[in-house]
Parts: C-alpha cells; sequence; structure tokens
C-alpha cells in the first residue's frame, strides 16, 4: 500500500505540474504539531510555574536531574522537527535533513527515557501512547518529505 502511497503522490505532481493539493495540508498540520513540542520544550526549561505545576515532586525531581547533553538531544528533536516543517512549507529539499536530524534527537531522548531511570509515574498507558505517537508522526513526515523532494515539490 505504501509503494501505491508513494506513486499516487509523484502521480498528482507530475500530472499537474503544481504543488499538489495534499502538500499544503500536511505542512500545515506538520507546523501545529511540531509547535507543540516545541511549546513544552520551552515551557519546561523555563521551568514555566503554570506548566509545571501539573507535575508531582518526583516528576520534577526527575526533570531537574536531566543532564544536559539529553537536554541538548531533546532540543535536537524539537526544534529539527520545527525546522523540518518550516522548510517543508518553503518547499525547500531541506526540510528532509531537519526531519532526520530531528528523528535522531528523538531516539536518543527516547532511549534515554528508557534507561535513565524515568519514574513510573512517566511511564504509564498514556506516556507510552503519547511516545508512539510522536514517532509515527515524525516518521511520516520525514517519509513525506523525502516522497515529496523525490516527486520534484522540495527544491
Amino acid at each position: 500500500m505504501q509503494d501505491t502511497v508513494s506513486n499516487d503522490l509523484a502521480a498528482d505532481d507530475a500530472a499537474t505540474g503544481e504543488t499538489p493539493w495534499h502538500f499544503w495540508a500536511v505542512a500545515i498540520v506538520s507546523l501545529l504539531w511540531n509547535s507543540f513540542g516545541v511549546y513544552d520544550y520551552v515551557m519546561t526549561e523555563t521551568r514555566n510555574a503554570a506548566y509545571m505545576a501539573q507535575l508531582n515532586a518526583e516528576q520534577l525531581a526527575y526533570i531537574e536531574s536531566y543532564p544536559g547533553v539529553m537536554v541538548g538531544f531533546w532540543a535536537l528533536g524539537v526544534w529539527g522537527a520545527l525546522a523540518g516543517s518550516v522548510l517543508l512549507l518553503l518547499r525547500s529539499r531541506r526540510a528532509v535533513t531537519a526531519f532526520a536530524a530531528s528523528l535522531v534527537g528523538l531516539a536518543v531522548s527516547t532511549l534515554y527515557q528508557w534507561v535513565g531511570g524515568t519514574p513510573e509515574s512517566m511511564r504509564g498507558g498514556a506516556m507510552i501512547a503519547m511516545q508512539l505517537v510522536i514517532w509515527a508522526s515524525l516518521l511520516f513526515f520525514l517519509w513525506y518529505s523525502m516522497k515529496m523532494r523525490d516527486a520534484g515539490v522540495l527544491r
């Protein structure tokens, strides 16, 4: 099915000579979705009192102990995804590189969360579901930007 979708995406662009309608829908959804990740990062790193009030003492202690290098990988993940979204809207082939960099940040961050002593209160079903949604969306945006690059939509 994925090959059919890939061929359809390329065929849409080749047939019309224009940017396909779905490109703008995906690019805007990408920007909105990845903006939430940046919001979470900024509110956490600035220790916004209202935002941090949703966490318990164990979770706050974990965030306070988060190593600087891991904050860097988290930043790579969220800012790379936002850059990918903006570059996608600008129809730049560099969107692929930005989403790939974001994937590196996400992979390292996820690995650390699962081996770095994350509190049980941050490992529940909702957290796992959210991580799966983040992974699925980033992989989709990376795949989509590669397909749009290959179709000539991204320059």
